[in-house]
């Protein structure tokens, strides 16, 4: 297999697309502890951080006038807002704290999870109305139970392709009838 990393393909050996070990049973319940007080904490700071940005733009928008400032901008914000994560790696939620080392647990939560994004990515295509999305990106959580190694093949089973992935923090997928004209949707 191979994972992305500094822009280039790295082999990996079959260790990274394993299950991860299960946590101790004391950590978790700390985990959880943690994040029953501190994740409603974090939403409200993210809350808080996305008016700011809305009331930045707005006077920003008076800037477009300079040559140059809104790509900047944009690339600026892009970066950012790439940093911040909703639901951060140290979360640990209520069925995850019930459900460790349940590897039937996480193939229906993988199984689930795919067959929401394929029933999405297998749309048609209608008129004036956005394209079905292409990616999908399937986060540790999802997975760490039963390996980065199921979710590629409950992906490849469902018509999704493996793009350059870290399997320790998410596989990114291809939904491969994308790339066949017609497939997904009427041709235009």
């Amino acid at each position: 297999m191979y994972a992305y990393r500094d822009s280039s393909f790295v082999h990996e050996g079959p260790e990274q697309w394993r299950a991860e070990p299960v946590r101790p049973t004391w950590q978790l319940a700390l985990r959880f502890l943690v994040t029953v007080v501190v994740l409603p904490v974090w939403w409200l700071v993210l809350l808080i951080l996305a008016v700011v940005a809305i009331v930045i733009a707005l006077f920003a928008e008076i800037l477009t006038v300079i040559p140059g400032f809104e790509s900047g901008a944009e690339r600026v914000m892009d970066r950012v807002l790439g940093l911040v994560a909703i639901w951060p790696r140290w979360v640990v939620t209520w069925p995850e704290l019930r459900h460790e080392g349940d590897d039937a647990f996480y193939r229906a939560r993988v199984d689930g999870y795919l067959d929401t994004w394929t029933k999405r990515a297998s749309k048609p295509k209608e008129d004036k109305k956005p394209n079905p999305p292409v990616e999908c990106e399937v986060p540790l959580r999802k997975y760490r139970g039963v390996g980065g190694g199921y979710v590629v093949e409950a992906a490849a089973a469902r018509g999704w392709e493996l793009r350059p992935s870290d399997p320790a923090d998410e596989i990114r997928l291809w939904w491969s009838a994308a790339s066949e004209p017609g497939a997904t949707g009427p041709t235009p």
